[in-house]
């Protein structure tokens, strides 16, 4: 049966035989481009021939939809106590030890000033768990967060075994974060399948990667590939990330736009639209108790 011969409904006819759905034929979807069904795996065998130019165009279509859709948040997410969107920028957070969340530095300084007013010992502003004196300490707790299989720890853990040169360890690390759906793990990943860190260089591992990191609201992976796009030739797809990143906060997206405009590449209401769109997602990360934060921490840089 050809693809101009199946019927509007394609969801209750096998697309190779033509059987109908009932209660005794349960139909399974092609699970590349969801468009068609087939009663078993011999109808699907005997179709892939017919069906494979449409599932491929499909399935790139399907790709795309999800690729560039806008992310409902940064990667980064939003700190748990004040619920604002952290910054991009990670010295403005910190994570917890003993519970994986990630703490603007308002939340945690807010914490620290009111544990010394009242002369109390340093706890997670949190989970409220004694903070560790000692880095064996640290690193027990991070270690029993990595036996729950904690993305965020994982993460950490293999960062710090890239950062001492054990590139074998810390894409052990990476690679079972980015299996439970870690975006920055995806992102270091595909680095490392770039430069080729602890594994064989793959550019199509590094895209995979990368893609998979961007859908999950990694501006920095988004503007690699918008990077690639460029490469490519293909300045309009480009732009499509850069624009994404943008409305992220991510500060160089909008340097790639603005160039991008000058070469007549962006119209001036693209660019409008993006450096607002900007500009809402970096005020939306500010709060007196982060601005409080943050003066302390100069005045300290400033003394010391």
């Amino acid at each position: 049966m050809s693809e101009d011969n199946i019927e509007a409904d394609a969801s209750s006819f096998c697309a190779s035989c033509g059987i109908a759905k009932c209660d005794d034929i349960k139909l399974k979807e092609c699970t590349a481009c969801k468009s068609v069904r087939y009663c078993g795996v011999k109808c699907q065998r005997e179709h892939r021939r017919q069906h494979k130019r449409a599932c491929k165009k499909r399935a790139a279509e399907l790709r795309d939809e999800l690729l560039f859709k806008q992310p409902e948040s940064s990667y980064r997410g939003d700190c748990p106590i004040c619920c604002l969107p952290l910054s991009l920028d990670p010295e403005k957070s910190g994570m917890m030890v003993c519970c994986s969340k990630v703490i603007c530095q308002g939340c945690n300084h807010a914490n620290q000033i009111r544990e010394e007013e009242a002369s109390l010992d340093p706890k997670c502003p949190f989970c409220r768990e004694p903070l560790p004196k000692i880095k064996e300490e640290k690193d027990k707790r991070r270690m029993k967060r990595i036996e729950a299989n904690d993305p965020v720890a994982m993460t950490q853990w293999g960062g710090e075994e890239y950062n001492k040169g054990n590139h074998s360890s810390a894409f052990e690390y990476y690679a079972k974060a980015a299996e439970l759906g870690d975006a920055d793990a995806h992102f270091r990943l595909g680095l490392m399948y770039l430069d080729g860190d602890g594994v064989e260089k793959d550019r199509g591992k590094y895209l995979h990667h990368l893609e998979e990191a961007a859908i999950g609201g990694h501006p920095y992976a988004r503007c690699n590939l918008g990077f690639h796009e460029e490469e490519n030739g293909d300045i309009n797809r480009a732009v499509r990330h850069y624009i994404i990143a943008a409305a992220q906060g991510q500060d160089e997206s909008i340097k790639l736009l603005m160039f991008a405009f000058k070469e007549g590449d962006v119209s001036k209401d693209v660019l409008a639209a993006a450096l607002r769109a900007h500009q809402a997602a970096v005020d939306a990360t500010k709060s007196p108790q982060r601005a409080a934060a943050e003066e302390y921490r100069r005045k300290r840089s400033s003394a010391d």
